[in-house]
């Protein structure tokens, strides 16, 4: 198996989560840049960057919530 091969089988068992994760990200840069840039006028670049890595705990607080919300469906 080539690794283009490899690739393509990763890529197509994984193209939920991958595009989740991707989702996740888009919305949450998004919503970091509008809430420092117009609800906080003037805050400093510093805490910008805080809200950006504040993600990465609630990205995964979020999945864990949502899985454990699953769990409990089933």
């Amino acid at each position: 198996m080539t690794v283009r091969d490899q690739l393509k089988t990763h890529l197509r068992e994984n193209r939920r989560g991958m595009l989740f994760d991707l989702t996740f990200a888009i919305v949450w840069v998004t919503a970091v840049t509008i809430l420092v840039d117009y609800v906080f006028v003037g805050a400093p670049t510093w805490a910008y960057y805080l809200f950006l890595a504040a993600g990465v705990p609630g990205y995964f607080g979020f999945v864990w919530s949502w899985d454990a919300a699953r769990n409990q469906q089933q």
